[in-house]
């Protein structure tokens, strides 16, 4: 059988055979950038150039054989922010790759482990501009970074002028770079970055379950809340964490208390609701932050409570704020007078280690924990 094509029909087969033999001539350019994450919390380039609206090839490999890490680029001007937001994912921050959901955040690659590669491929902006890109794993993002320089030229400025990279990054000397990063490596600070207090961790540590978080506040003073049994677990005086086996990816790790610990809580869910014998049920809700200071919501026995810790103006103690919401039975405080603290409320009254609250009373009361002098 013989098939027979009418002119127009051959016509229209012809240009759409041009059309496509055209477009795959016009393919776009692709850029291809390789980055590779470096023992001593680095980047091994901490810049490169794009031209505008060019798509861009990026493979990050995590060559750092102790850390995990990830990469995210973000808008100009934006890399601390980002940093600070993943920070405050807090138990989340894993589950998310600790890359935050922000407008902030233009492309990502989530967490790697020694030896994985990970490529992403992305049209440029079209905006030129110094677009960054660092590490948000915990401990990382603010000293580990980079920028993308987006530009028509490709030109950066001098390697030792470019105020935009890290500080110990400003030089073309290899040995410089390669020596600084051994120093990191193997006697790394306890902290990468300052942080000005308060602030927190979402970490492990002894002496609370596995869903801590650590809070350093002003005055020297700290404390550790177990978000799995809704209560304060320990509060120390001193420096704050020492988190470097964290950091650094090892297995079973625990964040070091650097301080002296002088509270423990050694009741059983001191916070009760109707009989001071009633045991509650926990359900940790969220926290949010005021100020810098997080406050703790949660369910006792469907009862919400938020709590919030500041310190007291001496370093000394703490004071710890909390509002019971729509109790309609008595609240009870049960604490150990054993010594290690000396304790002070403004509500309600005490009875055989207990402070009974009335529901009204309960809605915001003060406890105030001041280290013994005895």
């Amino acid at each position: 059988m013989v098939l027979k094509y009418s002119t127009p029909l051959i016509f229209c087969f012809a240009l759409l055979l041009h059309s496509a033999l055209l477009a795959q001539g016009d393919g776009k350019k692709i850029t291809s950038i390789e980055l590779k994450a470096i023992p001593g919390l680095q980047f091994d380039k901490v810049r490169f150039s794009v031209a505008p609206g060019v798509e861009v090839k990026l493979t990050v490999t995590n060559s750092d054989e102790d850390m995990p890490h990830n990469m995210v680029i973000t808008k100009p001007g934006a890399r601390s922010d980002v940093v600070l937001a993943a920070q405050q994912l807090a138990e989340k921050g894993p589950e998310m790759n600790f890359i935050p959901k922000s407008p902030l955040v233009l492309w990502s690659i989530p967490v790697i482990y020694s030896g994985e590669s990970i490529t992403i491929q992305f049209k440029a902006p079209e905006e030129p501009g110094i677009y960054p890109y660092v590490c948000t794993y915990p401990g990382h993002g603010f000293i580990m970074y980079g920028y993308m320089y987006v530009t028509e030229d490709g030109k950066m400025p001098a390697l030792e002028n470019d105020e935009n990279i890290p500080p110990l990054r400003r030089t073309g000397d290899k040995k410089v770079q390669d020596s600084e990063s051994a120093a990191m490596h193997h006697h790394p600070k306890l902290h990468p970055y300052d942080n000005v207090p308060p602030y927190l961790y979402r970490v492990f540590i002894e002496g609370s379950s596995l869903a801590s978080i650590a809070v350093h506040l002003p005055n020297q003073l700290s404390y550790a809340w177990d978000a799995e049994l809704c209560q304060l677990q320990f509060a120390w005086q001193g420096e704050f964490l020492d988190n470097t086996d964290l950091w650094h990816g090892h297995k079973n790790a625990y964040a070091k208390v650097l301080g002296e610990i002088f509270y423990r809580e050694k009741m059983e869910f001191p916070l009760r609701i109707g009989s001071r014998e009633s045991i509650p049920s926990p359900e940790f809700l969220k926290y949010k932050l005021i100020d810098g200071y997080p406050e703790f919501h949660y369910l006792l026995s469907g009862v919400e409570v938020h709590e919030i810790i500041h310190p007291n103006k001496e370093g000394t103690g703490l004071i710890r704020t909390i509002k019971v919401n729509n109790a309609k039975e008595p609240i009870w405080f049960l604490f150990n007078a054993d010594g290690q603290v000396e304790y002070g409320f403004n509500k309600g009254e005490t009875e055989n280690g207990a402070l009974k609250l009335s529901p009204d009373e309960a809605k915001e009361f003060t406890i105030r924990m001041t280290k013994s002098n005895k």
